[in-house]
């Protein structure tokens, strides 16, 4: 049956929401095996596995996105078939997606309070209600934005903040956060822990999932661990050792999916070579001021910087995807035309986006096709496409990268998020590129998935790929870079490598960073403003 309200009949011991035995198969490939998941009123519980272990599968089970194929979903002790989304919802379930799920062309308060917005007595939206109840739900997360500003002009960790605003302005007894802190920084990250303990402490269950292992153990009261689509363990977080977790998700020793360092190239070797990569004085109407770097054939060159820093707009210029002033970009010595994606494509520099699902994959499509996408014209003659070539292509790069699919033909959007990630990588390693630009290639994908992108990372700097990689993660930035150039605020800061690069080193320049940001914005009449634009302003 379908409920959308249902009495409050939940004992301080009875699950709040629960599945049992709940099955769920796609084209024959089964992503939930009888699992069996319990989530207690005032807990929050974590939710761990590889991709493709079930999660997110679940998630959409219980949330009204799939319907399960076999099985009990039980809601507040009664058993529920929600037909969409929006039924799980009203009757109490909000969600906060990773990639967020929000209309960018409305405004935060109209995205708050989509489908709910109040009503004039004539039954027009009361706007100036709405925007100061938004105002109010945005303070009380202790950031400030304007109501009335377009989403999808803010940075992703502003519309992440958003998203969890959404969710506290529904009436929930559960609140479901998948990867809710991969676009934050760590001021938002403990806003959204102290926002999550309320809740919980408010009798709310909560279910986190996160990539981020050590944020379980600060946050998580219990943890139920999916592998294969099937339950393998659940109990209290502080009784399982990190080991034991990740042993429990992969399903095998945690020492056969450890990796070496960063490439095996000394760096004296590295700077023998002549630059692949150069960038000189590319500035970017109120987002990039002169940056400049260099980088190496076989050499992994790191950006690390604060949410706003620059990050992503830095590569974007240099891919001809972000409109720029000045300045200029040289390949193998040659000259890219600046604001030119195909000359860009052209000249060897490939891009994997941080938003693989605006930017990225087309979900409707096969994994052929997203793979074959950048290589088409390559695969045709007389504009008649070779489908032979492009099934080979495709077999290759989906055994290169170990892609977890039931067929080069399954849609991609049905594919887990870390094999979505494989994709987007085989697709533009597929165009043979001499320069790759990462933006967050581990964002969101799991232990197992992270390890063999980070492997694969190292292989291409080998075969004498100059790449760059992004990463909200120190340790991944120190581990898997030669060096690593610090931006703030659209320029280049500083720049460790050697004996230098180090957690310590690069948490220094970052806290140098935040450090002369505070007092910057000491002398100025609206300091809230400008710590905003700081933390909240851009992408990372």
């Amino acid at each position: 049956m379908t409920e959308t309200t249902l009495p409050r009949t939940e004992t301080a011991t009875s699950p709040v929401l629960q599945t049992i035995g709940v099955v769920k198969t796609f084209g024959g490939v089964h992503a939930l095996r009888g699992v069996d998941f319990a989530l207690a009123g005032g807990e929050i519980h974590a939710l761990v596995g590889e991709n493709g272990a079930g999660k997110s599968t679940l998630i959409k089970v219980l949330t009204g996105v799939y319907r399960p194929d076999d099985g009990q979903v039980q809601f507040r002790g009664e058993q529920v078939t929600f037909g969409h989304p929006s039924m799980a919802q009203q009757a109490g379930i909000s969600t906060i997606y990773q990639e967020v799920n929000l209309v960018p062309l409305l405004s935060v308060a109209r995205n708050i309070f989509l489908g709910r917005e109040p009503r004039t007595r004539l039954g027009l939206i009361d706007t100036r209600a709405m925007d100061r109840d938004a105002a109010k739900l945005i303070g009380q997360l202790g950031i400030h934005l304007d109501v009335r500003a377009e989403l999808g002009r803010l940075g992703l960790g502003a519309q992440q903040m958003v998203a969890l605003a959404r969710a506290m302005s529904v009436d929930s007894r559960v609140v479901i956060m998948d990867e809710p802190t991969s676009s934050l920084e760590a001021p938002e990250v403990a806003t959204l822990f102290e926002v999550a303990r309320n809740l919980r402490d408010q009798g709310v269950g909560l279910i986190f999932v996160s990539h981020r292992l050590d944020e379980l153990w600060q946050l998580c009261d219990r943890v139920t661990i999916l592998r294969d689509g099937q339950h393998v363990h659940t109990g209290e977080m502080a009784d399982v050792s990190r080991a034991e977790l990740v042993s429990h998700m992969l399903g095998r020793d945690l020492a056969q999916v450890e990796r070496g360092g960063a490439t095996d190239f000394g760096e004296s070797h590295l700077r023998d070579r002549e630059p692949v990569l150069t960038v000189r004085g590319v500035d970017a109407r109120n987002t990039l001021h002169g940056v400049g770097l260099d980088v190496r054939p076989g050499e992994v060159v790191g950006l690390g910087g604060l949410l706003g820093s620059g990050r992503s707009e830095t590569v974007k210029a240099v891919y001809g995807a972000l409109p720029t002033t000045g300045g200029e970009v040289r390949v193998g010595g040659k000259d890219v035309r600046r604001n030119s994606v195909p000359d860009a494509l052209r000249s060897g520099i490939a891009l994997l986006s941080e938003d693989r699902k605006a930017e990225g994959i087309i979900p409707a499509l096969s994994v052929r096709d997203n793979i074959a996408l950048a290589v088409l014209p390559r695969m045709s003659r007389f504009g008649i496409v070779s489908e032979a070539r492009i099934d080979a292509l495709v077999q290759t790069f989906m055994e290169r990268l170990h892609i977890k699919a039931s067929s080069p033909r399954q849609p991609v959007g049905e594919l887990s998020g870390g094999n979505q990630q494989k994709v987007l990588i085989a697709r533009w390693l597929c165009t043979e590129p001499t320069v790759f630009l990462l933006d967050e290639p581990t964002r969101g994908i799991d232990v197992g998935a992270k390890a063999e992108v980070q492997s694969l990372i190292d292989e291409l700097a080998e075969q004498g790929l100059a790449v760059v990689l992004i990463s909200s993660e120190m340790d991944e930035l120190v581990e898997g870079a030669d060096r690593v150039v610090v931006l703030r605020d659209g320029a280049v800061s500083g720049e460790l490598d050697g004996a230098h690069l180090s957690s310590s080193d690069l948490l220094a320049a970052l806290a140098g960073d935040i450090a002369e940001a505070d007092a910057e914005a000491q002398q100025t009449d609206s300091p809230e403003q400008t710590a905003d634009q700081t933390r909240l302003g851009g992408q990372a």
